[in-house]
């Protein structure tokens, strides 16, 4: 017994050995305090779209939520390849449609 315990602690890898096969990929830190924040951050997610969340923390604090929901309704009802860009351009559809 004692002849094959050996072979099993030779086999017995640390963690940083079984860490290091692995390359994790480090997002960066986003710490939400304000609401608009938050509302950019899943708008964002919607629209698998996380690498220009600072766009989308701008419209959200300059602009209604109510704006930004009815744009991206108009895009969960298409079949768009590029939903951000299609949200993008409803947004400005339905800017252009208040002012008149």
């Amino acid at each position: 017994m004692i002849g094959n315990t050996s072979k099993v602690l030779k086999s017995v890898q640390t963690l940083g050995e079984i860490f290091n096969k692995y390359e994790v990929k480090k997002e960066k830190s986003t710490r939400v305090t304000q609401e608009f924040q938050d509302y950019a951050l899943r708008l964002a997610d919607k629209l698998n779209d996380r690498k220009h969340i600072g766009i989308y923390m701008r419209l959200a604090k300059l602009n209604n939520t109510a704006l930004l929901d009815r744009a991206l309704s108009f895009v969960a009802d298409s079949n768009a390849n590029n939903r951000a860009a299609l949200f993008m351009w409803k947004v400005k559809q339905l800017k252009i449609n208040k002012k008149v």
